[in-house]
């Protein structure tokens, strides 16, 4: 399938906006909360960049990456490049990102069952 090029998987977020995320995510605690929740949900649910995206504007409100390779006793560039647009951040690692954030921010996350989610046959 051919995206047509104003399709928004083919169009990446002007500067403009990722700074205005940024700049609320790092005035409102709440906000920040939900960029990382969502980018969780978004990582979990299959859209990896769309994910990728919002966790790199989250570390980015959230101290950077500086703090977070500090944290995480790993290079900053190293970390950063995790969360590019052909970054593949392995599960050890996001495991430890999100263990840092999670801490950081003061919340847990944990997963529940889709209760509207089509029931699954279970196996005999």
């Amino acid at each position: 399938m051919v995206l047509p090029p104003y399709h928004p998987r083919k169009m990446a977020p002007t500067r403009d906006f990722r700074e205005s995320i940024v700049e609320r995510a790092q005035e409102d605690a709440e906000f920040r909360v939900s960029l990382l929740r969502r980018s969780v949900e978004c990582i979990l649910g299959g859209e990896m960049e769309v994910g990728k995206w919002m966790m790199r504007s989250y570390i980015e409100a959230a101290g950077g990456f500086d703090a977070l390779g500090a944290e995480m006793n790993k290079p900053p560039k190293s970390v950063s490049r995790m969360f590019s647009a052909s970054g593949n951040p392995s599960l050890a690692n996001l495991s430890l990102i999100l263990a840092c954030m999670q801490k950081r921010e003061g919340v847990r996350f944990s997963l529940r069952e889709d209760d509207s989610a089509p029931a699954r046959k279970r196996a005999a």
